[in-house]
């Protein structure tokens, strides 16, 4: 039986809970989805609700923002990330069909039934 804990995309942590583990004030929290750079899904309530996968990208917006980037460019970065992601599967995928046609057989062509090989 898989529990919503085992799924990494599953929210479950408060805007509190989130941080406090990561050690950030939850003003930041709120800011960073304004900014539409890490949008929490929400509880029936309104309340923000964190998944780990969320919660991993607000460790990379921590780093980045260290390094001096802005939200805006943090935003970006992701933007372009996820088309890059979504690009290599298109990729793979049409490899992959690309691969399926070449694997097929080849052979003479099939010769029409009645006809002799030399003409008429």
């Amino acid at each position: 039986m898989k529990l919503p804990i085992d799924d990494e995309y599953a929210a479950l942590f408060s805007v509190g809970q989130v941080a406090d583990m990561l050690q950030v004030q939850q003003a930041f929290l709120r800011r960073i989805d304004t900014q539409q750079v890490v949008s929490p899904q929400r509880s029936a309530g309104g309340q923000r609700r964190y998944s780990r996968a969320e919660i991993g990208r607000i460790q990379q917006v921590v780093t980045m923002m260290d390094q001096g980037m802005t939200l805006p460019a943090i935003r970006r970065i992701f933007q372009l990330q996820h088309e890059l992601d979504q690009l290599t599967r298109e990729r793979d995928d049409l490899a992959a069909r690309l691969t399926a046609l070449d694997q097929r057989p080849t052979g003479p062509p099939a010769r029409r039934p009645g006809r002799s090989p030399g003409g008429e």
